[in-house]
């Protein structure tokens, strides 16, 4: 148990960011105690990746991230680079794979990443208390003292690594914001991202009977693309494309979905009207869609007197009409599944109050914010996690 102790560095948060940063400042010899809320570090590791952690993607780049400043991120992400995180993966003998888009999968377990993290804290003699959530962080002369239930902690460095909103359940909250702006540090509003849509009306209504239907599409919001799957759910839309597409979105934004993924639908149209002109334009959907989707989309496009005519009947205006709304399928989300299932926080630290080399609070000597807390917020395949280490390693290095 704390009571009143001192050491060099005290990172607040034992999720991915915060174990490496430990790690990697205890390596420097640094004395290091990481305090953690919840029972047990890693929680969120653990349940990613279907509970095989997509723990990188060998194609990041800071492409792939958003931020009110979208430079910020470009320091950290070069000086550690996918690469440089599966070394450690493959001198821990973790098992790995690779998936679609350069996704990067343990073989078994997310274990083995808290693992791996946990392992490499031991051999840097960092302390890790869990069950300690932070109560406060103040100055104390050159340093700080962290407070917790359990005492108080007096250090050199705080590295604040303690995650965003996403997910509460699993012990997420706020405090990371709180101590940026006790400090004075701006913080940028925050939403869920990497979120299902919810649809309510008509659209809710017709696509929740298709729930657990998914298709592939390509997905557009205020000119974000991404080609990736679509779930259909009881309250909206999810799957891949959606989650990816959610971080761009603001509320009252549409956001189109071409069914067909890219594919010419028009030329296809005409020559499906050629070979079968008596079928049944949900027949002929049917070849290319799920049929239920098919049906209901017959269903729907009736409202703009399209109904599920026989082919010959679409005239080439009508064709090509049909074939556009199939390609650019228009919704307007009710909003989002929220917190609840987000996988990431949107905004949070203001980065114009760090060092991109060092992530350290330029007003704040000895004060870092790393991983989520920060406003960087990756796409969908294993780049989150890319910035937790990115991250870690640049505030460790010098924390």
């Amino acid at each position: 148990m704390i009571q009143s102790e001192e050491t060099d560095v005290v990172v607040l948060g034992g999720g991915a960011a915060g174990l490496m940063c430990a790690a990697v400042a205890g390596a420097r010899g640094r004395r290091v105690r990481v305090l953690e809320g919840s029972r047990r570090c890693g929680k969120k590791i653990l349940m990613s990746g279907g509970g095989r952690c997509n723990f990188t993607n060998i194609h990041s780049t800071p492409a792939n991230f958003l931020s009110a400043n979208p430079h910020f991120c470009k320091s950290a992400l070069a000086r550690y680079t996918p690469a440089d995180f599966l070394a450690l993966v493959q001198a821990h003998a973790v098992p790995y794979h690779e998936k679609e888009r350069g996704q990067l999968f343990c073989d078994d377990s997310s274990k083995r990443i808290v693992n791996l993290l946990r392992d490499e804290c031991a051999a840097a003699g960092v302390e890790v208390n869990v069950r300690t959530p932070v109560e406060s962080v103040a100055r104390n002369g050159d340093g700080f003292v962290v407070t917790t239930d359990a005492g108080a902690v007096h250090a050199e460095a705080v590295v604040v690594a303690s995650g965003g909103l996403s997910i509460p359940k699993m012990g997420a909250t706020g405090i990371g914001y709180d101590i940026a702006r006790a400090f004075g540090l701006p913080v940028r509003a925050t939403r869920a991202a990497l979120v299902p849509f919810t649809l309510d009306g008509r659209p809710r209504d017709a696509f929740g009977e298709l729930s657990g239907i998914g298709i592939d599409v390509e997905a557009v919001c205020n000119e974000a693309v991404f080609d990736a799957g679509l779930l259909f759910t009881h309250r909206g839309l999810s799957g891949p494309a959606m989650l990816q597409v959610s971080s761009y979105w603001q509320p009252g934004d549409t956001v189109t979905v071409d069914l067909f993924a890219g594919a010419d639908v028009d030329a296809w149209l005409a020559e499906r009207r050629a070979a079968r002109p008596d079928a049944r334009l949900v027949n002929v959907l049917a070849e290319r869609l799920p049929r239920r989707l098919a049906g209901c989309l017959c269903d729907d496009l009736g409202a703009e007197s399209l109904g599920n005519p026989r082919l010959r009947q679409l005239d080439d205006t009508k064709r090509t009409a049909l074939a556009e709304r199939l390609s650019a399928w228009p919704f307007v989300p009710a909003g989002t599944e929220g917190y609840r299932t987000a996988e990431v926080t949107l905004g949070g630290v203001d980065t114009a109050a760090l060092s991109s080399a060092t992530m350290a609070a330029r007003a704040v000597p000895g004060l870092y914010f790393i991983g989520e807390v920060v406003d960087v917020t990756g796409h969908l395949g294993g780049h989150n996690f890319q910035w937790a280490w990115a991250s870690a390693q640049a505030a460790g290095a010098v924390a």
